[in-house]
């Protein structure tokens, strides 16, 4: 298995995959992590996720937590909103950290798992084949030949592989730019840890500003330029000084720790999988950084893939497991690229009655809480939910409600032999089937092999959680004996009402796509 692309998303494929009890083979062209904070915001899906992969607690205590936003339009502010209104979740509605954080640790994380890591080895060529993928390396050291049985390809935007193979994006490139200033604060400043979002602001006129801060007193600052501007002549250090200057007045010393320009594009390849190499990340999809979807969605996109593979290698699942993956995130991408596509469109008017129109909803959602959710400063992350997924059962029996098949399933508080723990860190990397009730609840006949049961039950209970303030039960609306099968990237295949071993075994097959070899 070859994974191409060193990156945040490369890295967690590489590691899920290795979880897995994959042999991966990871190369990557440069030799060190990611230069400038680049991807900040992560959501508390990819926490989960990273939770799952052994560094959930890493990326939360060093990360900057929010979970309110603030939208101002010129001298005012026009609303604040919270992400995370209710408790009861492990990990909050965002952390805020530099990608090279990430990179780092998940970096260890891989060496610790055995992954093969070939830094400064590019690949050149790409031949695909019926059973494998050839491949041309180029090294400091000469270029060699490697083949791959299967070729990841998460080797970013500029992607090699995807040139390589002429396949072609589909979408716009937006006519803006914006500058991202990286700038270190020692003195107190009057900015909380929140997002913060201008619109027209006296500071930075007809442009919109977005403020965010990240550990280590380093705060992100995103300022909107217009297609005109020279991206060279924008990112000069007196040009940016001064930008950062105006906005926070002549009072408050600051340092730029780093700098770049870029441009909105929301594109996507038509299939995320060709024969036997699969993209994910930036190399199968980009959107416009406003609303934190490329990296999160780029995780999602490793966690999918991951374990399918995994299957597929292991002959536990027939190769058409993996044609999910490619309708799932092809899918999920062009949800993210819709949100992006209409945060853009609000941001950066295109006429002038978009920007009478914009303004007007700007001034309403002051005082107007009809209008705010048409204010569109970025439609944060959220995660994919799978609805149509042919791996997906109808419900078995009356559900009154809850997340529904195809979505992730919601964490919750839980005590385990008296211990306080979360739901989530007991559902590994396999397919579990979460009953709603003691051990005996399970009739005769057993489980299918390889799917683990975990009991849930409303008072203290030998061999099962306790759900002590009933979240469990009322986030999956689960009736008192009810049980959900789970997939390993934790999302919802089947919900049974009573759980019946026939059901649950077609179910299963149905998850691994066996039903459609």
């Amino acid at each position: 298995m070859v994974v191409v692309g060193g990156g945040l998303v490369g890295l967690t494929l590489a590691l899920d995959l290795a979880r897995h009890g994959v042999e991966v083979t990871l190369l990557d062209e440069d030799d060190s992590v990611a230069s400038g904070s680049r991807a900040i915001c992560f959501a508390k899906r990819t926490l989960e996720i990273m939770g799952r992969l052994g560094l959930g607690e890493r990326f939360a205590q060093k990360g900057i937590t929010w979970q309110t936003g603030r939208v101002f339009h010129r001298d005012r502010e026009a609303y604040a909103f919270d992400l995370l209104p209710e408790a009861g979740h492990e990990y909050p509605a965002f952390v805020n950290l530099q990608q090279y954080y990430a990179e780092h640790w998940l970096v260890e994380a891989c060496r610790e798992a055995g992954v093969e890591l070939r830094w400064k080895h590019r690949v050149t060529v790409v031949e695909p084949c019926a059973e494998a993928v050839r491949l041309t390396v180029e090294t400091p050291d000469g270029p060699y030949g490697l083949t791959a049985e299967w070729l990841l390809a998460c080797d970013g935007a500029r992607s090699q592989i995807r040139e390589s193979l002429a396949l072609p994006f589909t979408g716009q490139v937006f006519r803006d730019r914006f500058l991202i200033a990286d700038v270190v604060i020692k003195a107190d400043v009057a900015f909380p840890t929140e997002r913060w979002f201008w619109f027209d602001p006296p500071f930075h006129p007809d442009q919109s500003v977005l403020l965010h801060k990240q550990p280590d007193d380093v705060w992100r600052i995103d300022f909107q330029l217009g297609w005109d501007a020279d991206p060279e002549e924008e990112k000069r250090p007196e040009r940016v000084t001064a930008r950062v200057r105006a906005m926070l007045g002549p009072d408050i010393p600051f340092a730029l720790e780093w700098v770049s320009v870029y441009t909105f594009r929301c594109r996507l390849l038509e299939r995320f999988r060709h024969g036997r190499v699969i993209f994910a990340g930036d190399s199968a999809h980009q959107v416009s950084p406003f609303g934190a979807r490329g990296g999160n969605s780029g995780v999602q996109d490793a966690e999918n893939l991951a374990w399918k593979l995994a299957f597929v290698l292991q002959g536990r699942a027939p190769e058409a497991l993996l044609d999910s993956y490619d309708t799932e995130r092809v899918a999920a991408a062009e949800e993210n690229i819709l949100h992006s596509t209409r945060s853009t469109d609000f941001i950066t008017p295109k006429s002038e009655a978009a920007r009478a129109y914009r303004d007007a909803v700007l001034e309403l959602a002051a005082a107007q809480a009809f209008a705010r959710p048409l204010v569109n400063s970025g439609r944060l992350s959220r995660p994919a939910i799978y609805a149509a997924s042919a791996l997906n059962t109808p419900d078995h029996g009356a559900w009154p409600g809850g997340v529904p098949p195809g979505a992730p399933a919601p964490d919750a508080p839980v005590m385990q032999q008296g211990r306080p723990s979360w739901l989530l860190r007991h559902l590994g990397d396999g397919f579990r089937l979460l009953v709603f009730g003691p051990p005996a609840t399970l009739p005769p006949g057993g489980l299918p092999s390889g799917l683990v049961p975990i009991f849930i039950t409303p008072e203290e209970t030998e061999g099962a959680l306790w759900d002590h303030s009933g979240l469990a039960a009322t986030r999956f609306a689960a009736p008192r004996g009810g049980a959900v099968l789970l997939r390993p990237d934790q999302h919802i295949a089947a919900r049974f009402a009573m759980p019946d071993p026939a059901a649950i075994r077609a179910a299963l097959d149905r998850a691994m796509a066996k039903d459609a070899a």
